[in-house]
């Protein structure tokens, strides 16, 4: 679950040690090379002497309609923008979280999605209208990723009688509607709040008229490392975001160990362009965003995929103004 919106409200939390909920990203593109030029150096040259000031400065000189819509075009701009951005790191932020749960940050992941991240991802991912426009857009990105991978299934002869292991479901929007198709759902996140929100929604899905499957889906609350068993599919959307680049592979290993034929998972992509959108991102934290958030290389993760037995097969891209995720599948091979 990416995340992960502001580029790091993503569902950014998870952490080193990935937990299961789900990631949510964000930030997007729109062909416009000459805003990005403009915005960019001048918020190169303003961030010396007031970095929050400059980096507003320029997103704002960037924005459509209220939208944050950088340009992804113009490589030397974005190298302006990104120098000027180093110099705002926000480590310090992030260590001071981490004073909380003693460093602990798979602690503080789950401590932040049974509280104030809960809040916020529960209401993102639910129908409430009660949701402002970055919100929303993280929402229909999302939505569009689960679509996805609805789809592929579906391409490939469906996912009746199939085992499945959703790994970090957080409030079930895969895992749901994967049940009332007739798969065997057995899905987790490490929020015990997410995990009963998911079941709480399977069952008032049940109870308004959607025909129930003949297994139930098991929601429990565990995080990624723990699970286990042997499953035909394993699923984990936007959760990769939370961990960092030299925990990856060891994520890809243990998920590649519990699925038989097929592993499907999301990432936010690390190239320079989203890199510097999220380094924007932090620089305007918010009580209710997460810890940390990583991108990673698609060839890291292709690479981990093959060194774990399993080969990509389809891909493809879910990218809104404030969600960006690479959506894989992949074949044990």
């Amino acid at each position: 679950m990416l995340a992960s919106a502001q580029c790091t409200g993503l569902r950014a939390p998870h952490s080193s040690i990935r937990p299961s909920t789900r990631g949510r990203v964000a930030c997007s593109a729109v062909q416009r090379p000459q805003q990005l030029a403009a915005g960019a150096l001048a918020g190169a040259a303003a961030l010396h002497a007031a970095p929050a000031l400059a980096a507003a400065e320029a997103m704002g000189q960037l924005a459509d309609a209220g939208n944050l819509s950088l340009a992804l075009g113009g490589g030397a701009a974005i190298a302006a923008l990104g120098a000027a951005l180093v110099i705002t790191d926000p480590q310090k932020r992030r260590s001071e979280q981490m004073l909380q749960t003693g460093g602990d940050e798979l602690e503080a992941v789950k401590s932040y999605f049974d509280t104030t991240g809960f809040e916020r991802w529960n209401k993102i991912y639910g129908e409430t209208d009660e949701v402002n426009k970055v919100q929303l857009d993280i929402r229909q990105g999302h939505a569009q990723t689960v679509d996805k991978v609805l789809r592929w299934l579906d391409e490939e002869g469906g996912v009746v009688g199939t085992t499945i292991c959703d790994a970090g479901c957080g409030t079930g929007s895969l895992s749901i509607p994967l049940a009332l198709k007739g798969a065997t759902v057995s899905a987790s996140d490490i929020s015990s709040s997410m995990a009963g929100e998911a079941q709480r929604r399977y069952d008032a899905t049940v109870a308004a008229g959607a025909t129930p499957p003949k297994v139930a889906p098991k929601f429990e609350t565990m995080d990624l490392e723990s699970c286990s068993g042997r499953y035909h599919t394993v699923c984990c959307l936007d959760v990769m975001i939370h961990y960092p680049t030299d925990k990856m592979e060891g994520m890809v290993q243990h998920l590649a160990s519990l699925a038989d034929e097929r592993l499907i998972i999301s990432f936010a992509p690390n190239t320079l362009a989203y890199a510097i959108l999220k380094r924007i991102g932090e620089l305007f934290p918010g009580p209710s965003k997460a810890t940390r958030a990583y991108l990673h290389k698609e060839d890291d993760v292709e690479a981990a995929l093959a060194k774990a037995g399993f080969k990509v097969t389809k891909r493809e891209m879910t990218a809104t103004s404030f969600y960006f995720s690479r959506l894989l599948s992949a074949q044990r091979v």
